[in-house]
């Protein structure tokens, strides 16, 4: 007798798997598989790599716009109105002017951050170099101290307070904006947030939005302890 074809009335009826998955529960720790912690790990590297380079090229280009800025006053209104202006134009259509020149890849991505991140920084830059008070400077030039010694021995280290601030707002900027770079599949945890939303996977949309959120608290911590580290005048003055 040949084996019967027909499903048996245990398989037909056979219950469904019943977990945080299956119900598409917003919180779910079974999302949490070895598959998808991998994936997790990749897209918060990509996103720290992403935010890191593109402050950096930010901080690069704004250092020396800062000083022509602040010596020259009639390229200061230039410099600043110029990089506001990039500021002003919305993240695709910055990316999308900016692929015929760099090509669908995270170049496009980085640069398109770090021009985003040059009115932050060139302003701070500006508002710390001028803040620093005319005697200290007065007081340095009659000690012999040559214009670079000057900015690099006493300006610089006066106004790197208000700078780091610059610098912490154009990080966190930086770690909602790569976001966006998903567009072109290099977007960090912004492509798993796109395709959770596309998908309607609650638990991935949530847990990634989290996972940006801490990401950003946690660089801008970095930042207030490497501030601190770096001007340790400040926590002798403030301990008096």
């Amino acid at each position: 007798m040949t084996p019967s074809l027909v499903p048996t009335l245990s398989s037909v009826h056979a219950p469904a798997v019943d977990n945080c998955l299956t119900r598409n529960d917003w919180i779910c720790g079974a999302y949490f598989s070895s598959s998808r912690v991998d994936a997790l790990q990749t897209a918060l590297l990509q996103h720290i790599g992403i935010v890191v380079t593109s402050v950096v090229l930010g901080f690069v280009i704004a250092f020396p716009l800062a000083l022509l800025g602040r010596r020259y006053r009639k390229l200061e209104a230039v410099v600043v109105g110029g990089t506001t202006a990039i500021y002003t134009i919305p993240s695709l259509a910055l990316f999308s002017l900016l692929v015929p020149v760099t090509g669908l890849g995270v170049e496009t991505v980085v640069i398109g951050l770090g021009l985003y991140s040059l009115t932050i920084l060139v302003r701070s830059m500006i508002e710390g170099l001028r803040a620093v008070p005319d005697d200290v400077r007065e007081s340095a030039l009659g000690m012999g101290y040559a214009p670079a010694r000057l900015l690099w021995r006493v300006e610089l280290p006066l106004a790197l307070p208000t700078i780091m601030g610059g610098v912490r707002v154009a990080t966190v900027s930086a770690v909602a904006l790569t976001t966006v770079g998903a567009i072109l599949d290099y977007g960090g945890l912004g492509s798993l947030l796109i395709e959770g939303s596309s998908t309607n996977f609650k638990a991935q949309v949530l847990f990634t939005s989290v996972l940006c959120i801490a990401l950003a608290v946690a660089l801008d911590l970095l930042l207030v302890g490497l501030q601190r580290a770096l001007t340790p005048w400040q926590r002798t003055a403030a301990s008096r």
